[in-house]
């Protein structure tokens, strides 16, 4: 984990940071202090799948480090520009629980509605970077029909707002999500899933925080941090005004290869995570999408060092390991004999 310091709250400039990402291979090797040749076929891999780094996230990187675990996490390889195996465009399955155009309809209880397609990030094992985002836009008929659906599904009690990344967008289209699902009775719990304030935690601004407390909804944010570098000062007192906010904070995390395959770097990360007052949640096996093979670890090393971190952590700071099946009417939840 990097050393916290003080920080001052900044609750105008996420706009900002959104607007000048880092989004070349070139710029990327600049700031790091790279070789321009480091990785033959960079290039061409963000042209494929585009870069989109926050520089805040970059500054925590370390320079002349191509095996930075944050780094590695966004770096575009030519790898993935090389078919894999069983590595496919839609490795859930995901157009087939695609009822309406911006809904996600999976699991018999919740909803996952596409709030977008951006991202403040670009994570290279991203499951959906191959996702029709441009065939489940929601014009404001497209938003109208999908509550009809949701009012027609009565067992649905809990709405996820995904993307992209729900947190790109602004706090007057989200308090007119908010609006929209506190109109129907049977929701009861809303949930956002979001990279952002891992990357950008300035985005959790008074404007927000003032619409997540006002809600009858019971709100959790699930954020998504993978290491233990990533969890600084900033972060840390965002985590915190959301839990004043009355806010329940998840943590998923992918286990990837090079980035957060040891049992140190995982117990370090939970560890984190609750100092920052963010419960690990889900420990994800990697989805099995086209350009994302390099991060793949195989199973028996992934019990391995899963029953590493039993043996290191206390029960309610050991993420539930998982594995999403196409079609399953739950997340596979796998658990390797200790």
């Amino acid at each position: 984990m990097i050393t916290r310091t003080a920080v001052t709250w900044h609750t105008e400039d996420w706009q900002q940071q959104l607007t000048h990402l880092v989004n070349t291979v070139d710029e990327l090797w600049d700031l790091l202090e790279l070789p321009q040749d480091a990785l033959p076929g960079a290039r061409q891999a963000a042209q494929q799948f585009p870069l989109r780094i926050p520089r805040a996230f970059i500054a925590k990187m370390r320079k002349h480090d191509l095996q930075d675990p944050l780094l590695r996490q966004v770096l575009p390889l030519g790898e993935e520009l090389t078919p894999a195996p069983g590595f496919i465009n839609d490795p859930l399955a995901e157009r087939n629980s695609n009822p309406h155009q911006g809904l996600l309809h999976k699991y018999k209880s919740r909803v996952l509605v596409i709030a977008g397609s951006a991202c403040a990030v670009h994570c290279r094992y991203c499951f959906r970077r191959h996702f029709p985002y441009q065939d489940n836009q929601l014009s404001q008929p497209q938003f109208d029909a999908l509550f009809t659906y949701l009012q027609a599904h009565t067992e649905v009690n809990e709405v996820i707002l995904s993307g992209g990344d729900p947190l790109v967008t602004s706090n007057a289209r989200l308090q007119r999500w908010i609006d929209a699902i506190e109109t129907l009775p049977h929701i009861k719990r809303l949930r956002l899933h979001t990279r952002t304030p891992v990357v950008i935690p300035e985005r959790i601004d008074n404007g927000l925080l003032q619409l997540l407390r006002n809600t009858r909804l019971r709100t959790v944010i699930v954020v998504h941090c993978n290491h233990a570098n990533e969890i600084d000062a900033a972060f840390t007192e965002a985590m915190t005004h959301l839990k004043q906010a009355d806010v329940t904070l998840l943590n998923q995390a992918v286990l990837l290869k090079g980035v957060n395959d040891s049992v140190d770097s995982q117990v370090e990360l939970s560890e984190a995570l609750f100092d920052a007052g963010v419960l690990p949640y889900y420990l994800h096996l990697l989805d099995h999408v086209a350009g994302a093979h390099g991060f793949l670890i195989d199973d028996d090393t992934a019990f391995t060092l899963y029953r590493g971190m039993a043996a290191s952590l206390p029960g309610f700071l050991l993420p539930r390991l998982t594995r999403e099946v196409p079609g399953a009417p739950a997340k596979q939840v796998l658990s390797p004999t200790l």
